[in-house]
């Protein structure tokens, strides 16, 4: 059965879709069948995965809303074993829709019951806020993995997505757990930077993935050419550090 995980932060641009995106390439390259849900309405996961959201007609939305089949709205990606379930201009109005869905923090959670067997791990990106998309996301998880850029502001998100996942954890999904934090977007040379870097390691310890990301243009590149960074430039410094946060992760996995 595969693991459900959760790529969330209450605060955009932190490198949560660039995280997901590429740790699911690298864990397909691995050999392992690897499946991305894109629940974001922006579908950044879908653009940097090379399709077009305003055209695509299968999308997480017509699972969640429309009750078809998760596997009837899966497409192929250009990375073997990695497949995805896009968002499309569909999805901005799901929140609303969803609310009047019975058992609706769950209709993700039902939905992937029926492709779970397939994949050795299933991926969620999820959007930078805690609505009811994000919320099915976490009712969906085993775990959850939190992207961070090393700056102030993404600190004082930290607290309330961490406060949000204990909320999630008590009332719709006890098992959830926290894989990991990820330094993003770092700059060593930033005094901030380091000093924010700091703070984090102390509050995460175990919790905080060794391997940072480093602020890295390439990695920017690939998103615009809709590639994960493999198949775009896989020798720049964002690859290598996304290969080795990759089999960090799996090491990890591995122990438990």
């Amino acid at each position: 059965m595969g693991k459900i995980v959760s790529f969330s932060n209450q605060k955009g641009g932190v490198g949560k879709t660039t995280t997901c995106v590429n740790m699911a390439a690298y864990l397909a390259d691995m050999g392992k069948n690897v499946l991305i849900i894109d629940i974001d309405p922006q579908g950044n996961a879908t653009t940097g995965l090379g399709f077009s959201k305003s055209t695509l007609k299968q999308s997480a939305y017509n699972v969640l809303i429309d009750d078809e089949k998760a596997s009837d709205n899966i497409v192929n990606t250009e990375v073997p074993h990695l497949d995805l379930l896009p968002s499309n201009i569909d999805l901005a109005g799901a929140e609303v829709e969803l609310v009047y869905k019975k058992n609706r923090e769950k209709v993700l959670k039902n939905a992937l019951a029926e492709v779970r067997e397939k994949y050795d791990y299933i991926f969620i990106d999820c959007s930078p806020s805690l609505g009811l998309l994000t919320i099915n996301a976490l009712a969906a998880a085993d775990s959850v993995i939190i992207p961070i850029q090393s700056e102030y502001y993404a600190l004082e998100g930290l607290s309330q997505l961490m406060n949000s996942i204990t909320l999630v954890k008590q009332h719709l999904n006890p098992a959830l757990e926290v894989d990991g934090v990820v330094l993003t977007m770092n700059d060593n040379r930033s005094r901030i930077s380091r000093q924010i870097s700091e703070e984090i390691t102390k509050l995460f310890t175990k919790r905080l993935f060794e391997i940072v990301v480093p602020r890295n243009v390439r990695l920017v590149e690939a998103t615009s050419y809709g590639k994960p960074i493999m198949l775009h430039d896989p020798k720049c410094a964002g690859a290598r550090a996304y290969k080795a946060l990759t089999q960090e992760y799996l090491s990890r996995e591995n122990k438990k």
